[in-house]
């Protein structure tokens, strides 16, 4: 069992919703990043998202690609990315996952990448723009790795996506919980709920809901109706204010997430 699945049943079993937390590796640097995760952790997080910058990152709204553009002119790679993780395996068994797209994967080479990755310590990998219907050979060569495949559902996917979807999952579900890119909203949609009643008609892994999260709220809300909450640009924006003197900053609104603040 993984770490992602192994967070997700202490959750289950001890009747919690998880927090998910994505930041952006390298914005602004690796060092911060490292310090960030390692206070994530001490927040009360429950799995890292570490983005890995790419130059067209057609799922994310201004904030998360501002925060690409400040990875990539800092310098970051993938490889770096890697080495992060390796370094924060001496300090922390948080469950990490690797938020990517299909690009930087494929350029590398999937089998490379996956092995890499998972000798690194990460525990799974989200490639964005990846669909479910062809991702039959990265999904056998993550699992040959060990590495979690997460993808993504939304309001438009269909019945035969959301089945597709969740029989390949493994570690958890992340359902976007509305459609266009990432970015906090003041609001969840009024349709999430039934989204998830259908996402759940199909699997019994872990869900977790992203897009939009902001504020306690909304991990509230989410908590009564699924496992986790994913907050991201929320994050991100902080990050961006205070750059490398962000983290207290950044674990203080965790705090407040969590209901710990």
């Amino acid at each position: 069992m993984s770490r992602i699945s192994e967070r997700f049943e202490k959750l289950r079993a001890g009747g919690r919703p998880g927090l998910v937390v994505y930041v952006m590796a390298g914005d602004p640097d690796l060092e911060t990043t490292r310090r960030l995760v390692m206070e994530l952790e001490r927040a009360g997080a429950d799995v890292i998202e570490l983005g890995v910058p790419f130059t067209d990152p057609l799922a994310d709204g201004p904030t998360i690609q501002a925060a690409n553009e400040r990875s990539l002119a800092a310098g970051t790679t993938l490889d770096g990315v890697l080495d992060l993780v390796r370094e924060l395996r001496r300090e922390t068994e948080i469950p990490i996952l690797l938020m990517t797209y299909y690009n930087p994967v494929f350029r590398a080479g999937q089998e490379a990448v996956a092995q890499a990755a998972r000798a690194a310590g990460v525990d799974g990998m989200l490639v964005t723009d990846l669909p479910p219907e062809e991702a039959s050979e990265w999904k056998a060569t993550a699992g040959r790795a060990g590495l979690d495949t997460i993808f993504l559902l939304a309001p438009t996917s269909t019945e035969e996506r959301i089945r597709i979807a969740a029989e390949a999952a493994s570690g958890f579900v992340y359902c976007v919980s509305r459609t266009g890119v990432t970015g906090a909203q003041a609001e969840l949609p009024e349709e999430l709920h039934a989204l998830l009643d259908r996402i759940r008609a199909h699997t019994d892994q872990p869900v977790a809901v992203g897009f939009g999260v902001s504020t306690p709220e909304h991990v509230r809300q989410i908590g009564e109706w699924c496992d986790a909450a994913v907050v991201g640009s929320a994050v991100v924006n902080l990050i961006a204010r205070d750059g490398r003197d962000s983290v207290e900053t950044v674990g203080r609104f965790v705090r407040e997430l969590k209901g710990n603040g």
